[in-house]
């Protein structure tokens, strides 16, 4: 193990830390421990929500393609848009890094990436670890996990209770895969469609890797326009697609009814199910199939919600409606 490196790679992550900094933040990088004073003044019933969670087998498109300063995103995003489900403000990130040899460039590319997502998310980098594990990953290997805390008023608490018949049901464009479905994505591109990352793809308008290094995209904006809406449910669109996801957070009793058609599907989608030859249930509920963040609201607010996301620059749809039943999702062609 190269102590050496590791203090590199510590001098050449500060500055990415730092331009993370929030009010809140206390001490400087490099301290056991990191502190934020949370604003009670700004909550009555202040609750913190918490999320953790990594990238997966996203991680050997970066090492296929010898890039590592865009998967410190999906770090951050796949903890962050959980916690956003809730109503949450996110306030810090603490990231863990373990490489099987430390590059203190390679460290530095990765936490610039997770500080470019802590800055689209509006949350601090409050801290981390860096270990050096010879022996359990490669040389060229490593893994990045990550945990995010938010803050909301406890009356203020999102988590779909308040869904009601005939609510509707908006989906926010995903960015492609995000950071799911990659253990099936690379055996169908890479194994059964004999491909390679460089391979530039027609239909995607750029190589096949940097189409699957796509970083997931983060929602804090979008969802923080809608503060002033009674929104009643909302669910991140990770592993499990729309079919696992979206009972999570649906009251006994009903059921979502989710038109197909109503929404553009990337290409990306498309060609694994034309070359896996996969069945659509299976695809829908291992892909987020274009949908990666979704809003349940009342009918009647649905056109100014959706106004207010597309001025964020994201592209919505109404996608489907609540309705009573058993319970789950109903596909319907729209």
């Amino acid at each position: 193990m190269d102590v050496d490196a590791g203090n590199r790679a510590v001098e050449l992550i500060k500055d990415h830390v730092r331009s993370t900094f929030r009010p809140g933040v206390l001490g400087n990088l490099g301290s056991f421990g990191g502190f934020f004073q949370l604003d009670v003044k700004k909550y009555k019933e202040p609750v913190l929500v918490s999320g953790t969670d990594g990238v997966g087998t996203k991680l050997k498109i970066a090492f296929m393609m010898d890039k590592h300063d865009t998967i410190g995103i999906d770090g951050v995003a796949m903890c962050v848009n959980d916690i956003l489900v809730h109503g949450a403000e996110p306030l810090f990130f603490l990231d863990y890094i373990a490489l099987g040899k430390l590059v203190p460039e390679k460290v530095a590319d990765i936490v610039k990436g997770v500080a470019d997502g802590c800055k689209m998310a509006g949350c601090a980098l409050l801290g981390g670890e860096t270990a050096e594990m010879p022996g359990m990953y490669d040389e060229d290997e490593y893994d990045i996990a990550g945990f995010a805390v938010g803050v909301v008023d406890k009356t203020k608490i999102i988590d779909g209770s308040s869904i009601k018949k005939d609510d509707v049901v908006i989906g926010i464009a995903s960015s492609g895969l995000h950071s799911n479905g990659y253990s099936l994505a690379r055996k169908v591109f890479f194994e059964l469609g004999g491909l390679l990352p460089e391979d530039y793809i027609e239909d995607f308008g750029e190589t096949l890797g940097e189409e699957l290094l796509k970083p997931t995209k983060i929602y804090s904006k979008a969802v923080k326009s809608l503060e002033n809406f009674d929104i009643h449910g909302m669910a991140h669109i990770t592993g499990g697609g729309l079919i696992e996801n979206l009972p999570r957070i649906l009251p006994e009793g009903m059921e979502f009814i989710i038109n197909k058609g109503s929404w553009e599907i990337p290409p990306v989608f498309h060609l694994i199910q034309k070359i896996g030859q996969i069945e659509d249930k299976e695809m829908y509920r291992t892909f987020n199939m274009g949908i990666g963040y979704v809003l349940v609201a009342p009918k009647e607010n649905a056109d100014a919600i959706l106004n207010t996301v597309r001025e964020q620059g994201e592209n919505a749809w109404i996608i489907g409606q609540v309705s009573m039943g058993k319970g789950g999702v109903v596909f319907c062609q729209s």
